[in-house]
């Protein structure tokens, strides 16, 4: 799925409405799910904080769409490092299962009715379960060994501007950076396949931010009409150049869709539709070198679409008056992977939020 066509999708999800709607009482819907970032702006002088608890369950691989177990990889996926010291022919280490744990703090303040001003600081936790095959050839499994890292990732500073607003149908443009402050230098203990255990530098999905200054443009439509609410936007991750370890992530494009319905102005529910495509890495980090799927620079990235659902919750009363719960979980409908590479079983976000 490439980008024009994520955008495509995007926009035929649209639903286009006539109607204007008046209610200015804050709603549970009046929101994306929460999973969707920058989707509304405030009124001037307005603050929002935010806080979000996102988890991303992974468990087995797949080379493309087709699932492979660990038997395959060893016997049949070349390792890029052959050739270099105690460097086997193909890869000898795989990963079975990942979680990733987020733990997300926002910021938005609006200086004028057109622009408001959004940062988010993110803490991360993630882990990795391996199997180690014996040195050489052949399928027999040596032992086991998980890798840990934990610290904060990347900061996100963005501004949201209304191009667009007829009450019912709104439109702006998100015009974001990422600033590099999570750490590319991570260390654990591993398990070679000549059972040696050293503590190297891992691979690269275990390191916690990207290392490079990076753009984060996007557009957002929202519309709503009595007691419905629906949206769409199309983003991006632009790297901008390598980091200190010679390499970039991939560029990532992402397109999103929802459709939200209040029960009353203190809950409603919505499902969404998000696709996403993203490059291989470019580059390589010298210090990143074993015979693991990781740790080749082709084996990332991939294209997705997934189905999540959610609910919106409105304390509308009382001393918790204007308090927001959110919580969305997803599924994967397709994954087309650069692999081998391990795929996504569920991700889960629980959110709060506060304007005043």
């Amino acid at each position: 799925m490439k980008p024009i066509s994520l955008v495509a999708v995007t926009l035929a999800c649209a639903l286009p409405v006539s109607a204007h709607d008046m209610h200015t009482e804050p709603r549970a819907y009046d929101h994306a799910p929460i999973g969707v970032m920058g989707d509304h702006l405030h009124k001037k002088g307005e603050f929002m904080l935010s806080a979000r608890y996102m988890r991303m369950d992974m468990g087995g691989n797949r080379i493309g769409t087709n699932s492979v177990s660990p038997e395959d990889i060893v016997t049949t996926v070349p390792n890029q490092f052959f050739g270099q010291p105690m460097q086997p022919s193909t890869l000898r280490v795989v990963p079975t299962t990942m979680t990733m744990d987020m733990y997300m703090l926002g910021a938005m303040y609006a200086p004028s009715d057109d622009v408001t001003l959004m940062v988010m600081t993110m803490y991360g936790e993630r882990e990795m379960d391996h199997i180690t095959f014996q040195g050489g050839t052949g399928t027999t499994r040596l032992g086991e060994f998980t890798t840990r890292t934990s610290d904060f990732g990347d900061t996100k500073v963005a501004a949201l501007v209304r191009l667009f607003d007829n009450t019912t149908h709104k439109v702006h443009l998100n015009a974001g950076v990422s600033i590099p402050t999570g750490s590319i230098s991570e260390r654990d203990q591993t398990l070679t396949p000549m059972g040696a255990t050293p503590t190297v530098r891992l691979p690269y999905p275990m390191q916690l931010g990207s290392g490079t200054w990076d753009l984060a443009p996007g557009i957002t439509y929202v519309g709503h009409e009595g007691s419905w609410n629906w949206g769409a936007q199309a983003s991006a991750l632009i790297r901008l150049g390598d980091n200190d370890a010679n390499y970039s992530l991939g560029d990532k494009w992402e397109a999103t869709s929802w459709l939200a319905y209040g029960f009353s102005d203190a809950f409603s529910i919505s499902a969404r539709i998000k696709g996403s495509t993203q490059s291989t890495i470019s580059g390589r980090d010298p210090q990143i070198v074993a015979p693991v799927q990781t740790a080749q620079t082709d084996f990332h990235g991939g294209e997705r679409l997934d189905a999540l659902f959610g609910a919106n919750f409105l304390v509308t009363g009382g001393t918790l008056k204007g308090h927001r719960l959110g919580v969305e979980f997803g599924v994967p409908v397709v994954q087309d992977l650069n692999g081998p590479q391990m795929e996504t079983d569920y991700t889960l976000t629980v959110g709060w939020q506060l304007a005043f």
